[in-house]
């Protein structure tokens, strides 16, 4: 018995590769490669279209000799299921090319729908369908010449692959025109049908283990080429469900990283609200103006409910939907857009209406405004002078009403008439103001005090100032807003002149950052938040900016800080959109979805049986050696027993080597104990010595 045990452990591996080869070759195999539909029906795969109808009636014959008393079996409808494919020519070519065959879950629907019932009541053909061609959409017909052009454009294109002998192509041909339209001005979009068999080839996937293209998910297959993908390592395939609203979220979300629009805003910017009736999710046009204007509005999107409407008009002034409402100013009439919209429909509101009526003073529109610096007056290069009026204050209540305040200032210093041939000189103090405002020397724009905290204790230092710059420092603390104008003023050689000075010292390369400054003088309003007082305060202060020779000041003013470069959308779709790490997790995942292909893999019972070979040749070797190892011969030509050399292995161990050995170790140095010494000759005997002798 334990003879036997011993064997069977030391046999087990190989007898098991050889029952998993066995298993592999007459089980799993046959299985994975069921029998063609050629064999089904009973003809070659080149036979023609004629004989294919012909063995079909054959077996047709059969079936209504005995249709009342036979039941029917799984046989029939795997030969109706056969006819209906050979027979169509789209069907027929997508299955001797790409091993395509829509009816196969019909097929498996039908046994299990007809299992036990007689031949009369199966209802043929199985899938009944037109063969028509897709919509008409706006999408390109992609063919092989034009493919390579295609991967020459920029952008990201989004590619349906279908077969007009597909049921599912044809009944996708709506859904893929809405998103067509729905990605239009976002993404590039193309078709290709499998009657384009280079191009088709080319997009499908490769079986692992027969190298044979087709499509896992079946038709339609959406691919996808993102912005900076142009091969096939890099594309992305669609494994979701076949509709437009998670199709085109995918697509914007996934390969294009645009941002979702969520249902919360941001107080200092435009609002812009989206009322839709359908509950869909955002077009993608408008999550991508959500990217490009996140740094002047933000986005949120509303249900209309008919319930709500009055919520909504009284609110907002809205009606109806769809609609899009810009909130622009605090006390400032809503901007409402009724109806449909496309791309560029939309771009064009967003330019209009993506800053407020009193400009926000930040470090992306300083420059525009004339309140920078190192910058110009709106009026122009060659403009000496210009001013800015700000007001300035945390965000609340209080700035708010503020800048209503400001606002309506900036309306009357616009609605002013001013004389085509007047000056400065000749105009009444209270129009000094609006004459400015209109050569556009004159700016009005309001200050986030907590966000630009520098910017603002730089112009307003004072004693109060924490009640207008900076965070609140406790929930009492009370907000004051504060005007100030800014005259900026430039020497008339520097406008026309450009010369690099070389500095001389150590002093002249300190005032290297103070070149191409504009001078800046500070006045603070002290006065009530009044329009009328703001407005004269202003007109006074610039009539005496203009005439009075006030002292030369340039100084380098903070910089405003930046606004946020990476948004909390914006690291969240970077970690949705398509990066490098995103490419190797679809990589792994097709690893894995992949490995059905290896079921088919013909090669797998022959390597199993090929590795118990190996293994068996191995155990064989392996008495062998140790044997020829027991055999071995001393130095004498004496053949060593086996417990020889267990001893010899003991003394090893033991630390203590056996007497043969240390016989066997030679001393570099002679001794005493040499029977002949190593340096030792035999000497002559001289005659002195044999006569003593």
């Amino acid at each position: 018995m334990a003879s036997a045990a011993v064997i069977a452990k030391r046999y087990a591996i190989p007898i098991i590769l050889v029952v998993l080869a066995v298993i592999w070759q007459l089980v799993i195999l046959p299985t994975s490669f069921p029998r063609s539909h050629y064999d089904v029906i009973g003809v070659k795969q080149n036979s023609t279209s004629e004989e294919i109808i012909e063995a079909y009636q054959g077996l047709a014959l059969q079936w209504h000799s005995y249709k009342d008393t036979e039941i029917i079996t799984e046989n029939v409808i795997e030969i109706q299921h056969a006819f209906e494919v050979l027979s169509n020519q789209f069907r027929r070519r997508d299955y001797d090319l790409f091993n395509f065959d829509e009816l196969q879950d019909v097929a498996k629907a039908a046994k299990k729908q007809y299992a036990g019932d007689k031949f009369s009541r199966l209802k043929l053909p199985l899938l009944k369908m037109s063969e028509t061609d897709l919509i008409d959409d706006n999408s390109e017909v992609l063919t092989a010449e034009n493919f390579k052009s295609m991967l020459g454009e920029e952008g990201t294109w989004l590619i349906l692959v279908y077969s007009l002998g597909s049921g599912n192509s044809q009944q996708f041909a709506h859904s893929w025109k809405k998103i067509v339209d729905w990605l239009d001005g976002v993404a590039n979009t193309g078709k290709v049908e499998l009657g384009e068999v280079q191009l088709a080839s080319y997009l499908a996937e490769r079986n692992r283990a027969t190298g044979h293209p087709f499509f896992r998910y079946g038709l339609p297959s959406i691919i996808a080429f993102p912005r900076t993908c142009r091969r096939l390592d890099c594309l992305v395939r669609y494994s979701g469900e076949l509709n437009v609203d998670a199709i085109v979220d995918w697509t914007a979300t996934d390969i294009l990283g645009l941002p979702r629009i969520l249902y919360y805003s941001l107080e200092p910017l435009v609002k812009v609200i989206c009322f839709s009736k359908t509950g869909q999710r955002a077009a993608p046009f408008l999550r991508q103006a959500v990217r490009d204007y996140s740094a002047y509005a933000s986005f949120g999107l509303v249900l209309w409910r008919e319930e709500n409407a009055t919520l909504w008009w009284n609110m907002f002034g809205v009606d109806s939907a769809p609609a899009i409402v810009f909130l622009k100013d605090p006390g400032a009439e809503p901007v409402v857009h009724y109806g449909a919209t496309n791309s560029s429909v939309f771009h064009n509101l967003m330019e209009q209406h993506k800053s407020h009526a009193l400009p926000q003073l930040r470090s992306i529109t300083s420059m525009d405004l004339g309140c920078d610096v190192k910058g110009y007056s709106r009026a122009g290069n060659d403009t000496l002078t210009w001013y800015c009026v700000i007001v300035a204050g945390k965000l609340g209540s209080k700035l708010s009403k503020a800048r209503e305040i400001m606002r309506s200032v900036q309306d009357n210093l616009t609605n002013e008439v001013i004389p085509g041939t007047a000056s400065i000189s000749s105009l009444p103090d209270s129009l000094v103001a609006a004459y400015a405002f209109q050569q556009k020397r004159l700016t009005l724009a309001w200050l986030d005090g907590d966000a630009q905290k520098k910017y603002c204790f730089f112009y307003l230092h004072s004693e109060n100032v924490f009640e207008t710059c900076g965070p609140r420092r406790y929930a009492e603390e009370e907000d004051v807003p504060r005007v100030f104008l800014v005259r900026y003023r430039r020497n008339n050689s520097e406008v026309n002149i450009d010369v690099k000075q070389q500095y001389k010292n150590i002093w002249d390369t300190f005032r290297e950052d103070e070149e191409g400054l504009a001078s800046q003088l500070v006045a603070k309003y002290n006065g009530s938040m009044e329009g009328p007082e703001i407005l004269s305060w202003m007109s006074n202060t610039i009539k005496d900016g203009d005439s009075s020779d006030l002292p030369y000041f340039r100084a380098k003013a903070p910089d405003l800080n930046p606004e946020e470069s990476n948004p909390a959308w914006s690291r969240v779709t970077q970690k949705i959109g398509f990066s490098s790490k995103r490419r190797m997790t679809e990589k792994v995942k097709d690893f894995v979805t992949g490995g059905s292909d290896y079921m088919k893999d013909p090669r797998i019972g022959p390597i199993l049986l090929l590795a118990s070979a190996l293994y068996l040749g191995a155990l064989w070797l392996r008495p062998n050696q140790s044997e020829q190892k027991n055999d071995k011969k001393d130095e004498g030509g004496n053949v060593q027993s086996p417990s020889s050399s267990k001893d010899k292995r003991a003394n090893v161990q033991s630390g203590h080597p056996s007497k043969d050995k240390r016989a066997n170790v030679q001393s570099p140095y002679p001794s005493i104990t040499d029977d002949v010494p190593q340096d030792a000759y035999q000497a002559l005997e001289s005659d002195s010595d044999s006569d003593s002798k």
